[in-house]
C-alpha cells in the first residue's frame, strides 16, 4: 500500500469527501507513536476501548489493518509504519500552521514599569497618543520605585528618575525633573508665603519615596535649622500630591506632575525657582538592536512628550518672570 499526496488537479470537493475521520486519525497517530492503545488513552484522556474502536474506524475506512493485535504485543503493520510517517508529518504541518495564525492574531505586548505617581499623574493622561500610532500594541503597565532589574523581573521598560544613565542597560533621558515646593492656591492667598523661614507656621508634606528631601531644600533655600508647625508624613508622592491639593500643607514634588494643576490655578510654586533640584527621568531597557522598532517606537514617543512637557514649564516659568 503507497499514500502519497493528492494531485493539485484533484477536485476540491472530492477531498473533502475522502477526508477520514479526524479524531481517528490523531487516536491512530498517539496510538501508533506509542505502539500502545494503553499509553496513548493515557495521553489523550479517554479510555482503552475508546482508542481501540476510533483505531478500528480509521482501519474500516482505509480497508487496511494499521495494526497487528495479539494478546500479548501490539505492532504496526507495514501499512500502518507508511500511513504513520505520513500522518505525522502532516499533524505537524497542520500544528505549525495554527500556531502561526493564533501568533499573528495575538497582540504585541510591551511590558512597561515605571514608579506610581508618574504613572497615574503624568504617563497614563498621555498613553492615547502612543495607542494611536501603535494601534496593534497592547501596554501592560506596572508600578515600582525599586532600581530597574531586568533579570528578575517581567518588564521590557522600565522609567525611573535618575542621576545619570544605568550600567548594563541602554538608558535615554527623555524629560528633565525640577523638584520644588508646591501647594493650593488657597493656601498661598492666606498664608501670604513670602520667605522660606515663613514655613515655620506651616505643615510640610513628606513621603517615604521622596528624591528631595525637606531638610536638603531648607537647606539650599538658607534656611537649614527650620523647624515647621507639624510634619504629615505619606508612604507614596501620590498621596502627599494630593494631601497638598487639599491644601493639608505643602509638598516637594517634581514639576512636571504638577504643571497642569498649576497652569489651571488649582496649584501654586510659592518660593518659585529657589532651591529647586534636578534630575533626568530616563527610559531604560536592556541593549536592543534596530530591528526591535517597538522599543524604539516608545521611547521616540517618550522623548517627544517630554520635550513637550518641558516646553509647556519653560513656558509658564517665563510668564512668571522665572528661569528654570
Amino acid at each position: 500500500m503507497r499514500f502519497s499526496h493528492a494531485k493539485q488537479t484533484t477536485n476540491r470537493r472530492h477531498l473533502i469527501r475522502k477526508m477520514p475521520p479526524l479524531n481517528a486519525v490523531r487516536a491512530f497517530e498517539v496510538a501508533a507513536r506509542h505502539v500502545s492503545f494503553t499509553k496513548a488513552a493515557a495521553e489523550l484522556n479517554v479510555t482503552h476501548g475508546a482508542v481501540s474502536r476510533q483505531v478500528a474506524l480509521l482501519e474500516d475506512w482505509l480497508g487496511v489493518a494499521l495494526f497487528h493485535r495479539t494478546p500479548s504485543q501490539l505492532s504496526l503493520t507495514e501499512e500502518g509504519r507508511e500511513y504513520l510517517n505520513e500522518v505525522s508529518t502532516a499533524l505537524d504541518r497542520l500544528v505549525n500552521a495554527s500556531m502561526h495564525v493564533m501568533q499573528r492574531a495575538a497582540p504585541v505586548v510591551l511590558r512597561v514599569n515605571a514608579p506610581p505617581t508618574f504613572t497615574m499623574r503624568w504617563l497614563i493622561a498621555r498613553m492615547s497618543v502612543f495607542q494611536r500610532k501603535r494601534p496593534d500594541v497592547e501596554i501592560r503597565l506596572t508600578t515600582s520605585v525599586a532600581p530597574p532589574n531586568f533579570q528578575e523581573n517581567t518588564y521590557d521598560i522600565a522609567l525611573r528618575g535618575q542621576q545619570g544613565p544605568l550600567n548594563n542597560c541602554r538608558s535615554i533621558p527623555f524629560m528633565t525633573e525640577i523638584i520644588i515646593p508646591i501647594c493650593h492656591v488657597d493656601l498661598q492667598e492666606t498664608l501670604r508665603l513670602a520667605h522660606p523661614r515663613d514655613l515655620a507656621a506651616h505643615t510640610l508634606i513628606s513621603y517615604a519615596t521622596e528624591p528631595y528631601a525637606w531638610s536638603e531644600w531648607l537647606t539650599a533655600a538658607g534656611v537649614p535649622d527650620l523647624k515647621p508647625a507639624n510634619i504629615l508624613s505619606f508612604e507614596q508622592m501620590y498621596f502627599a500630591l494630593q494631601a497638598a491639593s487639599e491644601g493639608l500643607g505643602l509638598a516637594m514634588v517634581p514639576l512636571f506632575l504638577a504643571i497642569d494643576d498649576i497652569i489651571a490655578g488649582r496649584l501654586c510654586v510659592p518660593f518659585g525657582p529657589l532651591g529647586a533640584k534636578r534630575r533626568t527621568y530616563y527610559v531604560n531597557s536592556i541593549a536592543i538592536s534596530k530591528a526591535q522598532t517597538l522599543n524604539v517606537d516608545f521611547c521616540e514617543w517618550l522623548q517627544q512628550e517630554g520635550r513637550d512637557t518641558e516646553q509647556s514649564i519653560t513656558a509658564w516659568a517665563a510668564s512668571q518672570g522665572w528661569t528654570l
